[in-house]
């Protein structure tokens, strides 16, 4: 009797374990189905305004030029993908596209659609509300919230060398010429560190909401400021007030 008892418990066991899996099996399933959905109404949406949109001025050539770079690189991406991490991947990267054409249609001027969903990347970088211009190591770099024929080059907020880069339209895409090594990094940190110093302060942008997201998180590159105050000879740029007034509060806490 103990012995049937003993069996029949073993199988109760085995079967609620064959059950518990194959149940895990199946959310895992339609978790996985509903991403790959998401993330594919995403890309068609993306593929139907890069098909649909045209035009010759600069700004919109440029912006399509990159959504369209975004489609495949989200296609790609959905070919390859197998796991929920991987679609959602590529979700982003379609709406990283979208966000590019719906830039061109506001450089079309026409209706530039529903709002998107907020991108990861994005997250805490704000946007520029007024125009802005420098000189950098002897060249000028303008930035604005509206495109025109000086700001043909749209990006939708990120980060650069982990600062964050508010979206707007820029005089030349600087954030990807200076990924490189060496001198094309140091211009970068330059033209960020110029760009949105507190002398191009916007009383109109959310500081909080931007401090809580990560613009504290600059705090860290105080270092590297000394380093590229030391290799550039010194002066305003060096030591200090590079390292300290970008990373150390006026950029990382003040007002854009």
């Amino acid at each position: 009797m103990e012995l049937l008892l003993v069996a029949v418990l073993v199988l109760l066991l085995v079967g609620a374990l064959v059950w518990w899996r194959r149940e895990r099996a199946a959310r895992e399933a339609r978790s996985l189905a509903d991403v790959r959905a998401d993330a594919q109404r995403w890309y068609e949406r993306l593929g139907g305004q890069v098909m649909n949109l045209h035009g010759d001025d600069p700004a919109v050539r440029q912006a399509l030029v990159d959504a369209g770079e975004r489609y495949n690189a989200a296609g790609s991406q959905l070919e390859q993908a197998r796991t929920v991490e991987q679609y959602r991947l590529a979700r982003e990267t379609a709406l990283e596209g979208l966000t590019y054409a719906r830039a061109a249609r506001v450089a079309l001027g026409i209706d530039p659609g529903p709002e998107l969903p907020p991108l990861a990347a994005a997250q805490g970088a704000g946007q520029l509300t007024r125009e802005r211009q420098v000189d950098v190591q002897g060249q000028t770099f303008r930035a604005g919230p509206q495109p025109g024929r000086d700001t043909p080059y749209y990006y939708p907020g990120g980060r650069y060398q982990g600062r964050p880069v508010p979206a707007g339209w820029y005089s030349t895409p600087w954030w990807k010429t200076a990924l490189g090594a060496g001198a094309g990094v140091l211009g970068g940190v330059l033209i960020a560190d110029a760009l949105f110093s507190p002398g191009f302060a916007d009383p109109g942008y959310g500081y909080d909401a931007g401090y809580q997201e990560g613009f504290g998180d600059a705090s860290g590159y105080g270092d590297q400021g000394g380093e590229a105050g030391g290799e550039l000879g010194g002066g305003d740029v060096g030591g200090g007030d590079f390292g300290g007034d970008f990373g150390g509060g006026d950029f990382g806490g003040g007002d854009w």
